[in-house]
């Protein structure tokens, strides 16, 4: 016997990447370093499995709930790529803007069958537009262009950590339980995004926006476990900012206390 404890495990949906000539399914570092030592689970990438490019969906013969049996957390990363504009009845895309319809396909019905399940959720970026897309809501497709927002864009010309440099205030809920978490009610965030939450999901709580109105977090009103979204990247040096730190290991600690459950389950013969 070691003593060591097992950690708990959380899915990380990949992006769908071209290197090359060749596409590859991706998670970025910096989410899965989050992950693992900010939330202290164990982060499993699993591939955009939704449709294939040349394939039918694979959802036709995957049971959501056996993959969500498996997982003690799921975790909603940020990407360069958007959510498509058929999902939420938007207008159509610009030739020029990113998108990454496998994704799209995998994670739209894995967020609710998560919520659902009670699986503890935790959406970054573009992990809560698709959260808000899942439950209904709507999106600004380039928040630059609306009148009175902000550009919350990063400038790609400076170094990363310049671009990843407090940006803007987060004004939050003093009720709610973000305000809870970091113990403020008022915060200074990165910003790195053109899409945004236009319309929020009725089964979402409002729990931050920015100076200008943008929604930047929400929690899922009626989910049994811990749901929250936020639209900043709290997993940039996720161990030098403690607010950063302290969404991550609540994160953690839901997703410890859903595998402790679980296998309290399964000693007692009930799987979970």
């Amino acid at each position: 016997m070691t003593g060591k404890h097992p950690l708990p495990v959380v899915g990380i949906p990949a992006d769908v990447r071209q290197i090359g000539i060749h596409p590859f399914h991706a998670v970025g570092e910096k989410y899965i370093n989050a992950v693992a030592h900010g939330s202290g689970a164990m982060p499993i990438m699993f591939p955009a499995f939704g449709a294939g490019r040349d394939l039918d969906p694979l959802f036709d013969h995957i049971d959501l709930g056996a993959l969500i049996d498996r997982l003690d957390g799921l975790f909603l990363p940020g990407s360069p790529s958007n959510v498509e504009p058929q999902h939420y009845d938007g207008a159509p895309f610009d030739a020029e803007t990113m998108r990454d319809p496998q994704r799209d396909v995998t994670t739209l019905p894995l967020i609710t069958a998560a919520i659902e399940a009670e699986l503890p959720l935790f959406a970054v970026c573009r992990g809560v537009q698709e959260l808000n897309v899942a439950l209904g809501g709507t999106l600004h497709q380039r928040v630059q262009e609306v009148p009175g927002m902000l550009d919350h864009r990063e400038n790609s010309a400076l170094p990363r950590d310049a671009q990843y440099a407090p940006a803007h205030a987060v004004i939050l809920d003093a009720d709610g339980l973000i305000a809870r978490i970091l113990g403020a009610t008022e915060i200074e965030v990165n910003s790195l995004h053109a899409q945004g939450i236009k319309r929020p999901a009725a089964r979402l709580a409002v729990e931050g926006r920015a100076p200008d109105g943008l929604i930047e977090a929400v929690r899922v009103k009626d989910a049994p476990a811990f749901a929250l979204g936020v639209q900043w990247h709290p997993e940039w040096r996720v161990r030098d900012n403690p607010q950063s730190l302290a969404l991550f290991r609540a994160f953690g600690d839901a997703c410890r206390a859903r595998a402790e459950a679980r296998k309290e389950r399964m000693i007692h013969g009930k799987v979970a």
